[in-house]
């Protein structure tokens, strides 16, 4: 056994390398019955007692174990032993075989009836019990239930014992041995050796690639049926995360083919058999092209063209209402806001669109002013916490989430409003459109009672969203619905260098690089460098010394780094790790795998967790870390939500993020790196988005070559999605009912 770290070892010295711990359970000092975390005490062969936590389901007092891991000293909790690995051994000495026997892991044996079959059978007792549990008739007092529930157990944990190796022998953490025997129980090896990729899609945290290392280490061939069909269903989750809602038969298989390193033959069949089997849909495409769907996307893009196409053509609706009323007298609209404010009025589904500073606010506004006045049942929404916040604060009515609007049922796993009960609204105003999915939107209509108006509101030149689909810009591009796109620029008066960029970039500029006077005050600077070390460099410094100092904002809560890429050294990963080194690097935390989380990080959800109600993109700041109950919250913009320490995989750290992950957000301040690295990236309306991110004060460091690369690339990333298709095949079929 290596020697644990002494009593005056330096703990930062002693938490980077991993040691050895081997010793016997003395005190079971907590233990999480839901995810296996324990805090122990566990004396070594020298007879010292050491604090020992981590996740280690199974354990009892008196058991043997052998355990790897970090010393660490806790603030609270002082020097302690976090362990990353372990294995059980059973106690060696008759003192630990009746400490472990009376630790409460057999029902209805204590103290009294293990210190009577130890006294019994000695140090031979655990020997009996594996070989000749029958002889246990032979300890006084011991019955016959007694006696059978005994065996059973030890039956049981003997085959749990037994499993456990096996699982580490594939590579399965502890962690997720908890899930997976927890959720199949004795059935768990059966599983593992005949369709590991079951626990992809049945085990939380277990994706197509983890099950994929467990099939090779269990020896399941690369064409293998199981891992075929499995496959179909990883790539369709891969091009949904692409943003696209089908794909062309021919890309499919190509993509298909890669990610499984099989051959086109091997793609063919994995797709007809996930087809056979429902996990894949083929539907005829534009110019007789085959496009692959999952199920769920192909029902969404059929239905959400039927549910628009019923809205639109009412004969009457709500919205008409707000035409009874006129602009107050001496208002300032221009003639295309007062256009909005009435093609909203006069269509039940209507959108208005335009970049940063043409007045898109102020159309809501007056729609809201006219709403009230005519009594109508008005609800603002929009897809994130953020932008419904920031919905609030500029239309002074209060907004919700498309989420909480709908209302979550847990149990059931599904939103309480839709087509059977409608939500009670006669008039919804939705912002920040351009991040509504596919999914999201068909969710979001079919709660929409007939009768009911619909204003969606966005900027179409912004990315489109995180999700699958580019239902704004498909809206659009059908010229089915009627668009107000507003044009004019009404803060360009002020003297606004953020909208000033925003609308050169729009237009194929490259924007014009303000003088470096850093004695009058600006909201646009452009810092021209290249070399990715140098402008991380300078980022730190913007951050934390800079830009605090000259224009009074937070470093932590007001100044966000937002980033093309994810990768690199001026990547949101690095770029996390050096500003939370500089921004919160003593508060107490805990670890998850590699990374480690501080009191007061930013964070970020990057998936959505309805029955928690916090969102990919939802941003936050860890409020609480509770080591004795293996838990954590933190503080968005709607509430604290309560964590897990195994569930910090669904956060990243805050202080950079990408451009993507930032849509329908503003921060008081923007840093953002744009260098030739990023050039897979380099998009007009990427570097858009990033600049309409700023409300403040946006300070882009990068190349003119990148910048330039950037605004030069107008193409969109292509989304593969026959919804236009469909909305004008559904307006089509209305039309000629309605005719007819």
């Amino acid at each position: 056994m290596e020697a644990p770290a002494p009593d005056n070892a330096n703990p930062r010295d002693s938490a980077l390398t991993e040691q050895s711990l081997n010793g016997r359970i003395e005190k079971v000092i907590f233990n999480n019955g839901e995810n296996g975390f324990q805090v122990l005490s566990v004396q070594d062969p020298e007879g010292r007692l050491h604090c020992v936590c981590g996740v280690m389901p199974g354990v009892a007092e008196g058991q043997g174990v052998e355990l790897r891991g970090k010393w660490e000293v806790h603030k609270e909790h002082g020097r302690r032993f976090r362990v990353s690995s372990y294995t059980l051994t059973l106690p060696a000495t008759v003192e630990g075989i009746e400490k472990y026997l009376a630790s409460g892991i057999i029902k209805g044996v204590g103290e009294k009836y293990a210190r009577a079959i130890v006294k019994t059978f000695g140090a031979e007792t655990l020997r009996i019990l594996d070989n000749a549990s029958g002889r246990l008739k032979e300890v006084p007092g011991l019955g016959r239930k007694r006696i059978e529930a005994i065996k059973k157990f030890w039956a049981e944990s003997s085959d749990k014992r037994s499993l456990q190796l096996y699982m580490q022998s594939l590579g399965i953490t502890n962690a997720y041995f908890t899930r997976i025997y927890g959720l199949y129980g004795n059935r768990s090896a059966e599983v593992l050796r005949e369709n590991p990729y079951q626990l992809a899609s049945e085990v939380d945290g277990i994706g197509f690639i983890m099950a994929d290392r467990i099939a090779a280490r269990s020896g399941i061939d690369k064409t293998a049926p199981q891992r075929l069909v499995s496959g179909v269903t990883y790539a369709l989750s891969q091009i949904r995360l692409a943003g696209h809602v089908c794909m062309p038969r021919p890309e499919f298989l190509r993509t298909l083919g890669e990610l499984l390193e099989v051959d086109e033959l091997h793609a063919e069949r994995a797709l007809e058999m996930a087809v056979q089997i429902g996990k894949a849909v083929i539907q005829p495409g534009p110019d007789r092209t085959e496009m692959v769907y999952e199920s769920g996307l192909l029902r969404c893009e059929q239905e959400l063209p039927l549910l628009l196409a019923n809205l639109f053509f009412r004969e009457r609706h709500y919205g008409e209402w707000i035409l009874r009323y006129a602009a107050p007298p001496g208002s300032k609209f221009s003639d295309e806001q007062i256009a909005a404010v009435e093609r909203a009025g006069k269509n039940a589904v209507s959108i208005i669109t335009g970049g940063p500073g043409v007045g898109k606010t102020t159309v809501v506004a007056e729609i809201v002013r006219r709403a009230r006045a005519a009594n109508l049942d008005l609800v603002l929404a929009a897809p994130t916490g953020r932008a419904a916040k920031r919905m609030t604060e500029a239309a002074g009515v209060a907004a919700l989430t498309l989420h909480r609007l709908l209302k979550w049922e847990p149990v059931e796993k599904h939103f309480i409003h839709g087509r059977k009960k409608p939500l009670p609204h006669q008039l919804f105003v939705l912002d920040e459109v351009s991040m509504l999915d596919l999914p999201l939107s068909v969710a979001f209509f079919r709660a929409v009672r007939p009768g009911a108006a619909v204003v969606l509101v966005g900027d179409a030149d912004q990315l489109p969203s995180v999700g699958p689909g580019a239902v704004l810009n498909d809206m659009i591009q059908c010229g089915r619905f009627p668009v107000s796109r507003l044009t004019r620029i009404f803060r360009q008066g002020s003297g606004s260098g953020i909208i000033r960029a925003a609308h050169e970039v729009n237009t194929g500029q490259v924007p014009e690089i303000p003088p470096a006077d850093w004695e009058n005050l600006s909201d646009f600077y452009w810092i021209e460098k290249e070399e990715p070390e140098e402008v991380a460099a300078l980022i730190e410094r913007l951050v934390t010394d800079r830009i605090p100092k000259r224009f009074g904002f937070d470093p932590k809560n007001d100044v966000q780094v937002i980033t093309p890429m994810n990768r690199g050294v001026c990547g949101t990963v690095q770029l996390n790790e050096r500003l939370q080194t500089l921004l919160n690097p003593n508060a107490p935390g805990f670890r998850d795998g590699e990374r480690v989380f501080h009191l007061g990080d930013k964070v970020m959800q990057i998936s959505n967790n309805y029955d928690k109600g916090v969102f990919n993109g939802d941003m936050g700041t860890i409020n609480a870390v509770r080591h004795a109950e293996n838990a954590f919250s933190v503080r968005y913009d709607l509430g604290d939500v309560h964590y897990n320490f195994s569930e910090a995989e669904q956060l990243v750290p805050a202080y950079a993020v990408t451009v993507h992950k930032s849509q329908g957000s503003e921060f008081p301040a923007v840093v953002m790196p744009v260098l030739s690295q990023h050039y897979m990236m380099l998009q007009r309306n990427l570097l858009y988005t990033g600049i309409t991110r700023a409300r403040k004060l946006m300070v882009l460091v990068g190349s003119r070559k990148a910048v330039s690369m950037a605004v030069r690339n107008a193409v969109r990333e292509p989304r593969h999605s026959l919804l236009i298709e469909r909305l004008n095949e559904a307006f089509n079929n209305a039309m000629r009912r309605k005719m007819s």
